[in-house]
């Protein structure tokens, strides 16, 4: 089969497009946080529950650190312990906001140019406790400025997350045995 010259690179741009407006997205349903004070959110938080996949595989201990880059943008470390490999890992990513500050709908990449959805959709006890939805129903978050979380809240954030459509049932809860 003969192709135009301008078949491959035109689908080339075509696939890049999907891409790159794909990834700055928010599960139906969900809504992001407004008004967000992105200097509150800003430091250590501890993931309490989140659903698995693979760049998170295997660990526990997990914790994300925000601060500005002098770009504006957000930094972000996120660093846990592999149990099975038995061994810290870290990898450092960036996100900016979609939009207006004042939204907590954002997108980070760990990897260059690609990014991904990453969406504060509920805030607890002045920034203490957070929900956070991923592009679509495959990524999902409960994060504590603690290693723990109230009942209350965790039950609210699973409501909240289970009304979305999210599978409540697949979340792994995270240990916090090591610092």
């Amino acid at each position: 089969m003969k192709y135009s010259k301008y078949v491959i690179p035109g689908a080339l741009i075509v696939l890049t497009a999907i891409i790159f407006t794909s990834c700055a997205t928010i599960p139906d349903k969900a809504e992001a946080v407004s008004p967000f004070k992105k200097e509150k959110y800003l430091g250590k938080w501890y993931e309490i529950a989140r659903l698995d996949f693979k760049f998170e595989k295997n660990l526990n201990n997990t914790t994300a650190n925000y601060s500005i880059n002098p770009d504006e943008s957000i930094k972000v470390v996120n660093r846990g312990y592999n149990y099975v490999k038995e061994e810290w890992t870290e990898a450092d990513g960036k996100a900016k906001f979609i939009g207006s500050d004042t939204i907590a709908k954002l997108k980070v990449s760990f990897f260059g140019p690609f990014y991904s959805g990453y969406n504060v959709i509920a805030l607890a006890d002045n920034y203490k406790y957070a929900l956070v939805a991923g592009k679509n129903l495959e990524y999902l978050w409960i994060l504590s400025r603690e290693t723990t979380i109230p009942e209350n809240i965790k039950q609210d954030f699973l409501n909240q997350a289970k009304a979305i459509g999210y599978n409540i049932e697949d979340l792994i809860w995270v240990e916090h045995t090591k610092s």
